[in-house]
């Protein structure tokens, strides 16, 4: 969780860095500002991305088309093996 809350805790303080500074020396939070803009948006296509191939796998699959946490041919329990 402490790394979900860095890009956005570093773009918060830039900001902060950048309100209480003046003149030329608020150029000096314009790096970490961006880093974390662009951490965010790289997050954002990851995950997006991420999403897109899962929904296509879903789509797919065949409905019909037994899965790994359905039982097999032999019935209850694992391996066929009744319990």
């Amino acid at each position: 969780m402490v790394l979900a809350l860095s890009a956005p805790l570093l773009i918060l303080l830039a900001l902060v860095s950048m309100a209480s500074r003046r003149g030329t020396q608020r150029l000096e939070a314009v790096p970490a500002l961006m880093i974390g803009t662009g951490l965010l948006v790289s997050s954002g296509l990851r995950r997006a991305q991420r999403r897109r191939i899962l929904l296509e796998a879903l789509r797919l699959a065949a409905p019909g088309q037994a899965s790994s946490t359905e039982q097999g041919p032999g019935g209850s329990g694992v391996n066929g093996v009744g319990g």
